[in-house]
């Protein structure tokens, strides 16, 4: 069983391949760094099947961290998942990038944490790899969801700013690591509706900021 992973939806983009009829299971990786993932990623891909004498409609699945992180790399991820998905029939599957690194954490109940900017963070809590909840929070609504729980990182910023909470730090997830959640889905049959899947941004609009912003600032009636 044959399977192309994609993310784009961190600091690093990478492709990977994986067969499953053989060992190591993972039989091609290419990194995408900093801003190149926008440019090089469709590329990348057709370079990496071609070299691996694979055919894109031969594959079983096709997955995608469909995020949160990077407006521009979630994006460019997740239109190129769906593009290819649909052009060759390929089953497509989306993976929360929360759901990566909570599992990184090797713990029955996790919380991952991912820098938002603005001040504000990504929570997910994962309890027996399940999501119970993916939401945007201020720093301090983080720390005391985190507070006498695993809570697990993978960027330095975010380690800081939860240093009292003691968090596990971990490496970025790369396209790879969807691996194994991957073919739990593709054990179950769950696949997502390529034309209508989303990407998980988590994030409010500037409307909604500048809206919140307003009503904050406009002086209370005297009661």
């Amino acid at each position: 069983m044959r399977i192309l992973l994609l993310n784009t939806a961190g600091g690093e983009g990478s492709v990977a391949l994986a067969d499953t009829e053989v060992s190591p299971v993972v039989v091609a990786v290419e990194k995408l760094p900093g801003r190149s993932a926008s440019e090089r990623l469709v590329p990348a891909v057709r370079k990496m099947l071609e070299t691996a004498g694979w055919r894109l409609e031969e594959l079983a699945a096709l997955v995608v961290v469909h995020g949160p992180g990077s407006f521009t790399g979630v994006r460019v991820g997740l239109s190129a998942a769906k593009g290819l998905s649909e052009a060759a029939g390929v089953p497509l599957i989306a993976v929360s990038r929360l759901a990566l690194l909570a599992r990184a954490a090797q713990a029955e109940k996790a919380l991952a944490v991912l820098d938002a900017g603005r001040g504000e963070y990504y929570l997910g809590e994962y309890d027996g790899g399940r999501c119970v909840r993916e939401e945007l929070l201020p720093g301090d609504a983080v720390l005391a969801a985190c507070a006498g729980r695993v809570a697990v990182v993978c960027e330095a910023k975010v380690a800081d700013a939860l240093a009292a909470v003691q968090p596990v730090v971990v490496p970025e997830p790369l396209a790879e690591d969807a691996l194994p959640m991957a073919l739990e889905r593709i054990a179950a049959g769950a696949f997502d509706d390529a034309g209508a899947v989303d990407a998980n941004y988590l994030r409010r609009t500037d409307l909604e900021i500048f809206a919140q912003s307003q009503a904050k600032s406009q002086p209370r009636e005297p009661r």
